[in-house]
């Protein structure tokens, strides 16, 4: 089966890095087609993650490749266009999103993207705690394949001896506790920079996987993946690294300072998806919804805190 991973960013150039390594024939497309073009003829990675050697069998083209499987490494809220632009090439064939996050105005997830622009595809996501440059090392990685259809053979074709994948037919639990851990993470982060200490960011932590819980249950999601890999796993990581975009982005609120322009944060566009659905299901969601409002600018951190601090204390 041939695997093409779709994006040239950090993730996927480790995850091409590490498909590759063992030997198997990968290619890696990148759209920019002079930094593809500087990878295959230095055997170097790009300026998006570099100093990594490429392995002989991968290769990097700014040509649209043919697979039998592809990995979408494209943020959720970019996924749609990406997939109607190359609907053609895509469809009919097993397309894997890597991104973690709801797309706004739908309140989707993207395997359910992928469903709707792509209907005749077997659509799946690669979710899970890892970071592009651990994956790159080939650091010992455990990742979540979540699809409905031919997941084991996926599964099988995707696991290398360091990139340990279990499967899930789960498709609701995995994909948003992948897109809700990183709203917790900006709020870990926010209580980290605005000098809260450890003991709150655990609160954070906590509180935070509990509403993960509820919106998913919601949705329809099995709890038990939310204390999986692709739950707890990767809100453990994401809630205490500085390499999380989340995370890292969520320190520098805490502090006043502006966000970086061209870096991908995925949560503040899923807090505010999520927040926008909560009324409709429902669902008790204030850090979540206290996120989006920062991220908003309708609501300044003071008074997030004396806000949340107010509420009552029930039975946990």
């Amino acid at each position: 089966m041939s695997i093409a991973i779709l994006g040239g960013g950090a993730f996927g150039t480790a995850l091409a890095i590490a498909l590759s390594r063992d030997g198997s024939d990968i290619t890696l497309w990148a759209r920019d087609a002079s930094d593809a073009d500087r990878m295959q003829e230095s055997r170097e990675s790009g300026r998006a993650m570099p100093g990594f050697p490429l392995p002989p069998t991968l290769t990097v083209t700014p040509d649209f490749p043919s697979f039998d499987i592809a990995m979408v490494t494209v943020p959720a809220q970019r996924t749609r266009h990406f997939l109607a632009e190359y609907q053609s090439p895509l469809g009919g064939k097993t397309v894997v999103s890597c991104a973690k996050g709801i797309e706004r105005g739908t309140g989707l997830g993207p395997v359910d993207v992928i469903h709707s622009v792509l209907p005749r595809s077997v659509a799946g996501c690669l979710t899970g705690p890892s970071f592009a440059i651990d994956i790159a090392r080939g650091l010992p990685t455990a990742l979540v394949l979540a699809m409905s259809d031919d997941a084991e053979h996926v599964q099988d074709t995707l696991t290398r001896a360091k990139l340990r994948i279990y499967r899930t037919s789960d498709v609701a639990g995995a994909q948003l506790g992948g897109a809700l851990k990183n709203v917790i993470a900006i709020a870990a982060g926010i209580a980290i920079g605005a000098s809260l200490g450890d003991s709150a960011r655990a609160s954070v932590i906590a509180r935070g996987f509990a509403e993960m819980t509820r919106y998913a249950k919601a949705k329809g999601a099995r709890t038990d993946t939310l204390q999986g890999l692709s739950g707890l796993g990767d809100l453990v990581l994401t809630c205490t690294s500085e390499k999380s975009r989340n995370f890292a982005a969520g320190v520098l609120i805490g502090q006043g300072n502006p966000l970086a322009e061209g870096i991908t944060v995925e949560g503040l566009a899923t807090a505010q998806a999520v927040a926008d659905e909560s009324h409709d299901l429902g669902v008790e969601l204030p850090l979540i919804k206290a996120v989006a409002a920062i991220s908003q600018g309708q609501l300044d951190i003071s008074t997030a805190i004396e806000t949340l601090l107010a509420r009552p204390a029930g039975e946990e």
